[in-house]
């Protein structure tokens, strides 16, 4: 049974915004990952429940830890949604992509007053030319239903990296159930090993409350895969 705190964030605006939006969107048409997330942002939707709650706080305590420990200086995560994870990050300099405007506007608005953090539009098709110490893929993608989105998006993530590529993702290969139009699940870890063999793969993190087949807001199916080189 959900504890009293569990029921109160449920209940809370963020999560009600969340359960209404699914069921709007359910309901339309889907015409790929880009225009359903700018259409979710513009209609006041979220990143999502992992950004939220219990979830949002277990990965940022997971990242800032390692940040603080590798002495990382800089960080470009690709997909910074709507900026509710990135408030509890604690990094020296940041730099945000993602391919909804309204998110870039979101952010750039939520954080105008942080001289460390830029916010910039994502386009797939074109290299971003940006490096960083650290680049992150947070609950991107197994969102990435699109098999050439899916392959920029790695492509450009791990070339962005100067020293490490940190992922929280499923790693299933579609094992998951097809829950939503805008989810389709990767074996990322055997992706990334036949395009990227110079990079090693140093651990999976299992999160602490993983999914377990039915919706659940304060579970995922997701985990960190950490890779250096």
């Amino acid at each position: 049974m959900p504890s009293a705190w569990s029921r109160r964030v449920r209940a809370s605006a963020p999560y009600a915004a969340m359960s209404r939006l699914r069921v709007a969107l359910a309901s339309r048409t889907f015409h790929g990952s880009r225009e359903y997330w700018e259409s979710r942002y513009a209609e006041h939707g979220t990143s999502g429940h992992g950004s939220y709650g219990e979830l949002a706080h277990y990965k940022a305590g997971f990242l800032n830890s390692f940040v603080r420990d590798r002495h990382v200086g800089s960080v470009v995560e690709f997909g910074c949604g709507d900026g509710r994870q990135l408030a509890l990050a604690d990094y020296p300099s940041y730099v945000g992509f993602d391919v909804s405007p309204t998110a870039v506007d979101m952010c750039r608005h939520r954080f105008a007053d942080d001289p460390t953090k830029q916010f910039l539009l994502y386009d797939p098709a074109v290299d971003p030319g940006v490096s960083a110490e650290l680049a992150l893929s947070l609950d991107v993608v197994y969102h990435l239903v699109e098999d050439e989105i899916y392959e920029q998006h790695l492509r450009h993530l791990f070339g962005a990296a100067q020293r490490f590529v940190i992922l929280y993702t499923s790693d299933a290969d579609d094992g998951h159930p097809r829950t939503a139009p805008h989810v389709r699940h990767r074996a990322v870890q055997r992706d990334i090993a036949a395009r990227f063999p110079s990079w090693q793969f140093v651990e999976r993190v299992a999160n602490p409350s993983p999914f377990e087949g039915v919706e659940d807001d304060e579970r995922s199916w997701s985990d960190f895969f950490l890779y250096a080189q």
